[in-house]
């Protein structure tokens, strides 16, 4: 893949909506509004730390009614398993660095020979920042995004900004790596794309999306956060939000689940393959020297609308390329259940 193939596809699927959260807070806005009923209703921070149990058996998995590389719809036996409520926040990822000196991947950059085919200012510290293009100006990709020096976890529109009030919101600006340190200090991974997708469904085993057949589109009051209007030079915010949101200020699904569609994409521990049914692997150190090689994320995130990537779906995947990152992907944390010590509880 040249430089300019593989910068577009890191923008495509990757870089997201600046921050517009600070703006977004300086508007003004009456009671009745859906972003104070949304804030009336986000969690507090100590069910932030909450787990729930999956239970193991046959779940469906995939989707044929819109992208090729999520069908075939397929059914797939897992074991039990448990899974973070809500995606990791910067409150949580604070408290892994400051007690381990970890630094993430955008704050190193690239300079490791095996990114020689990266261009010189993408191996800078940095990463992918979405700036939403003047009315008129919206029908080129290019001009959606930009690679920010300097942006990170700690500085999620580049240098100057800060996460100084948005502790309770999921941490973005992580790579692969990252999430997968992150897990590691936990006692805990990444859950399984399959995994992932079983918990996203909410225990509604028959139906393809999260609220039954008929989708978000169909439903009265919002599900998730998701882009409104037409993406990317209108968002009308009916959902509250223009940028990301805290965590858990959206109904859980059936299981006590927040925020699995919508938000932020979500990091999975398997490699993406556009064939559903290829082998599935494990991105990590030892796939390191294979230029393209990509996590899958799931979930789509709050640039996806109704006329663009419609992928607020539990089917729905995209690749993430391991070593970069963007203000739009995060993830949760998941562990495999012991069901010889469940059984004797």
């Amino acid at each position: 893949m040249t430089t300019s193939a593989c910068l577009f596809e890191f923008a495509r699927v990757l870089f997201i909506g600046s921050l517009l959260i600070v703006s977004a807070c300086a508007e003004s806005e009456t009671a009745s509004s859906p972003h104070e009923r949304m804030v009336a209703s986000c969690i507090v921070p100590s069910e932030i730390t909450a787990t729930v149990d999956i239970p193991g058996g046959e779940y469906l998995m995939g989707d044929d009614r819109f992208y090729a590389e999520e069908a075939p719809v397929h059914k797939v036996q897992l074991a039990a398993f448990n899974i973070d409520a809500t995606e990791v926040t910067n409150r949580q990822f604070s408290e892994f660095v400051e007690k381990t000196g970890y630094v993430t991947r955008a704050e190193r950059g690239l300079p490791e020979p095996e990114f020689d085919h990266v261009s010189e200012q993408l191996r800078h510290p940095g990463s992918a920042v979405f700036f939403s293009p003047a009315a008129g100006k919206g029908l080129n990709p290019a001009t959606w995004w930009r690679f920010v020096e300097g942006a990170s976890w700690r500085a999620p529109i580049g240098p100057g900004s800060t996460i100084e009030g948005l502790e309770n919101y999921p941490v973005v600006h992580v790579a692969l790596e990252d999430a997968l340190a992150y897990a590691e200090w936990k006692g805990r991974r990444l859950p399984s794309e399959a995994e992932w997708e079983a918990a996203a469904r909410g225990g509604n085993n028959s139906s393809r999306d999260t609220w039954g057949d008929g989708g978000l589109e169909d439903s009265d009051y919002p599900q998730a956060n998701t882009w409104q209007g037409i993406f990317p030079v209108i968002n009308q915010k009916t959902d509250g939000y223009i940028g990301a949101a805290p965590v858990g200020c959206f109904p859980q699904n059936g299981l006590g689940l927040y925020d699995m569609i919508g938000n932020v994409w979500e990091l999975t521990s398997n490699e993406f393959s556009p064939v559903r049914d290829a082998p599935a692997k494990r991105p990590g150190a030892q796939d390191r020297h294979q230029r393209n090689a990509a996590a899958v994320i799931k979930g789509g995130s709050y640039l996806c609308a109704e006329n663009y990537c419609r992928r607020y779906r539990p089917a729905a995947r995209q690749p993430q390329e391991w070593a970069f990152s963007a203000s739009h992907v995060g993830f949760r944390t998941a562990k495999s259940i012991d069901q010889r010590r469940s059984r004797m509880k």
